[in-house]
């Protein structure tokens, strides 16, 4: 996944700016959940601003599988492939939860770009997006799933996350389908690594079921899987403890399965 610069942050602020002066007395759309936006195939010249809510994007198979391309929330804009004048949408727009969007015509955006200096902003955002599409890509080929699923994890508390101290919740509810569609495998295999990684230590869910991750455990087994560490199936009979140090306070896990031989610290 490509880390996001303060450039690029700074840039979204500033488009997000623009964007809401230039959609003022614009009707806002409400969209409900799991209504679409658009569909692939649809002709449709408009750039979406997220006023409220979150979008994902998703792409079908001939036999109707999903693939989730991106999920999107406030501040952010989707659709914007209809700026290089390819006509039909090549995927389908999404809402997750209930959602207030803002449309802007293409030649109108444009104009808004040019007027408030942010054509080269955008060059570099449109770039890093399509960077990071193509680490997606190379991903599929070159990690396994649960490492794909680690590394997207990890991205959408970046993007959607709310921070303390220790974790970052995430404040949408996120199916294992929907991850099984973003990651590029299987549900059930979803729920297998999602019960290690609860096992581990390493993500939980908080009262209002909202996913809470570790974002620094969730990194560290990430490094370890890349190493080549291999790591059980996780079943009713895994066990995890915590590592005390000499002041008995936690340090890491220790994860073992049916008490046998230490696997990993």
């Amino acid at each position: 996944m490509i880390q996001q610069t303060p450039q690029a942050d700074e840039f979204k602020q500033k488009l997000c700016d623009s964007l809401r002066r230039v959609t003022l007395n614009s009707r806002a759309l409400k969209i409900a959940r799991h209504q679409n936006v658009y569909t692939c195939g649809d002709r449709d010249e408009m750039v979406y601003f997220i006023e409220s809510g979150q979008i994902k994007l998703l792409m079908l198979s001939s036999q109707g599988k999903e693939c989730i391309l991106a999920i999107h929330s406030a501040g952010d804009i989707f659709g914007e492939l209809c700026l290089s004048g390819l006509g039909e949408r090549l995927e389908t727009a999404t809402a997750m939860k209930a959602t207030i969007l803002k449309q802007i015509p293409c030649a109108q955006f444009f104009a808004r770009l040019n007027r408030d200096s942010l054509l080269e902003g955008f060059v570099r955002y449109l770039t890093v997006r399509i960077a990071d599409q193509q680490q997606v890509i190379a991903n599929l080929v070159t990690v396994d799933s649960e490492q794909r699923l680690v590394k997207t994890l990890l991205q959408l508390a970046r993007a959607l996350g709310n921070k303390n101290q220790q974790s970052t919740r995430i404040e949408l509810k996120i199916s294992h389908d929907e991850l099984s569609e973003m990651v590029g495998t299987t549900r059930p295999r979803i729920s297998l690594f999602m019960q290690r990684f609860r096992n581990l230590g390493l993500i939980e869910t908080d009262l209002d079921r909202f996913l809470v991750i570790n974002e620094k455990k969730l990194a560290d087994y990430m490094a370890l899987r890349a190493e080549g560490q291999v790591f059980p199936r996780c079943d009713d009979s895994c066990q995890t403890r915590p590592i005390l140090n000499r002041n008995r306070s936690q340090v890491g896990i220790t994860y073992k399965p049916n008490g046998g031989n230490l696997l990993w610290d």
